[in-house]
């Protein structure tokens, strides 16, 4: 299972339920997107915050999966499709084509933002 970037922020932020979704995830399924680790390197303010991302991302996801050549082209057609007609953003785009590359299920919060794209199998979480 993938996560987006905003349950991860919730579990660094303390988040009780966030911290039990993920547990409820044997570690050997949960896989994080690059471009969720990158969101989540952007977030940080300093050196002490980039290091705890990394330990996190290191102790709580098995493998990272990597943005291919057929993830970065699956995204290009994602945001031609829906861009104009749904704000799909890069980032999103690029999230989703990795994940659906790689026949992943993706719990995200933001289930408006995925919603439309055929065969992308979306769990629902909510902090509260």
């Amino acid at each position: 299972m993938t996560f987006d970037t905003d349950v991860l922020v919730w579990y660094l932020r303390g988040n009780e339920r966030a911290r039990s979704f993920l547990a409820g995830i044997p570690f050997d399924r949960r896989v994080i997107p690059a471009m969720v680790y990158f969101e989540l390197l952007q977030g940080c303010r300093g050196a002490q915050d980039v290091r705890a991302v990394r330990k996190f991302v290191n102790r709580n996801f098995s493998r990272t999966l990597h943005i291919s050549e057929q993830a970065s082209q699956r995204a290009a057609s994602l945001l031609e499709r829906y861009t104009a007609s749904h704000g799909l953003e890069a980032g999103d785009a690029l999230i989703a084509a990795t994940v659906l590359v790689n026949r992943q299920s993706f719990a995200t919060g933001n289930v408006a933002h995925y919603r439309m794209i055929r065969g992308l199998e979306l769990v629902e979480f909510s902090p509260a």
